[in-house]
């Protein structure tokens, strides 16, 4: 089969702009709460909004490539995005942002689910191990610069006139009090954009892998009944439950406590936390072929916990450093996670896949109570819900029992038995 370069080019761009979109609610959370003038809760209902979607759709998603392919599901949900972004850029009011954000989400959620069979494809199977690592190094720099671009565009709208074109126009067309509204107008564009890319370009036939099938009713029957799968659905939800927990409540939380500005040092402090998060995605991968997994994720939860420890409790200078140490030490939670769910359940691998996916909308429940608690508490108290979701990080480093184990360097191709 024909390999596309410019595809797989393609393909990596929706993981920069996924990542772009995705990000962002962090270091906005603060601009939010004033514009609106919300409570903590009112503003945990923002990224419950969104990755909520991914409870919702992920699942389904599976079954909407299948049924119609990769390229017009693709297309059908940056087009959504697209109009959600423009809605609420238009209508600056809080229930109107709770629904775009759904929809941005439930799109974000069908494409994950259709762009990792086509960059195996469009790229060669014999690539696809470099491609998929490289398109997680692009989503991390993506993660890294959409809250750099924020804090740029904020701080610089009000010298704009004359001096630059592009944020003249934003200028121009954001309220004064909510400059982080300009945010959402640029997302429109670059979806804007590549969805113009994405029409015109010629798409592969995708001849799904079984590990990549949406599976049938009776397979995911079959594996709700299992103890085991509803133990690491759990452990996924708790893990994207403590990375957004923390990414989206630490601006508010320097702010609060220590008086650093959002647009400034909350912003940098959030960009970190994603850039930190992107190294340690390469430190994890030479560590896993020197220790068993369980035994690196469960340093790194210990790692977490520590520095979660120091940014609450630790002094200002400290804790605004403290905060993206948590990213670094989050960073090979998800791979070792999803990588021991799928090597204790050898059957019906893309049901399985889904089911964990399933579990992103920890990311949508836990900023949720922590606010909650933070209301009646203090952010400090809410934020301590963290102790909990790592907590169970680590129980998994003691209880997962894989039926098959990373393979570490002087082993043999399939790695060591569990015992």
């Amino acid at each position: 089969m024909k390999r596309s370069k410019y595809l797989v080019t393609i393909v990596f761009a929706i993981f920069f702009v996924m990542s772009l979109v995705t990000n962002i609610l962090g270091p906005i959370v603060p601009d939010i709460i004033q514009s609106f003038h919300l409570s903590l809760f009112a503003a945990g209902l923002l990224p419950f909004s969104f990755f909520v979607a991914y409870g919702v759709f992920s699942i389904p998603a599976g079954f909407m490539v299948e049924r119609w392919g990769e390229k017009p599901v693709i297309l059908g949900m940056f087009s959504i995005a697209l109009a959600a972004s423009l809605l609420f850029a238009w209508l600056h009011i809080f229930p109107v942002a709770m629904v775009s954000l759904f929809l941005i989400g439930s799109s974000m959620a069908a494409l994950q689910v259709a762009i990792n069979p086509l960059l195996r494809v469009a790229g060669g199977e014999e690539h696809f191990a470099f491609n998929s690592a490289f398109a997680q190094l692009i989503f991390g720099i993506a993660s890294f610069l959409s809250p750099q671009i924020y804090s740029y565009v904020v701080r610089n709208l009000e010298l704009a006139p004359g001096r630059n074109f592009f944020l003249s126009t934003l200028a121009a067309i954001v309220p004064e009090t909510m400059r982080w509204i300009s945010m959402y107008w640029i997302f429109a564009i670059v979806i804007a954009a590549i969805t113009l890319a994405l029409a015109f370009s010629r798409f592969p036939e995708v001849k799904r892998k079984v590990d990549e099938s949406a599976g049938t009713s009776g397979m995911y029957r079959y594996l709700l009944q299992k103890p085991v799968v509803w133990l690491y659905f759990f452990s996924v939800f708790f893990y994207v439950g403590s990375e957004q927990g923390t990414a989206n409540w630490m601006s508010e939380f320097l702010w609060k406590y220590h008086g650093y500005d959002p647009q400034t040092t909350g912003a940098l402090a959030v960009a970190w936390f994603w850039g930190l998060l992107t190294v340690g995605c390469f430190v994890g991968m030479i560590l896993l072929k020197l220790f068993d997994s369980r035994r690196v994720l469960g340093a790194f939860a210990i790692g977490a916990l520590t520095c979660l420890s120091v940014a609450l409790f630790g002094p200002a200078a400290i804790s605004k450093f403290a905060f993206p140490c948590i990213g670094l030490f989050a960073s090979v939670m998800w791979p070792i996670i999803i990588s021991l769910a799928l090597n204790s359940v050898l059957e019906y691998q893309g049901a399985l896949a889904g089911i964990m996916c399933s579990g992103i909308m920890g990311g949508a429940i836990m900023p949720l109570l922590t606010g909650r608690i933070a209301d009646s508490f203090g952010l400090r108290t809410g934020m301590c819900l963290l102790y909990v979701t790592f907590g169970w990080i680590f129980a998994v480093s003691l209880w997962a029992k894989p039926l098959i184990t990373n393979q570490k360097f002087g082993e043999g191709k399939l790695g060591s038995s569990a015992v």
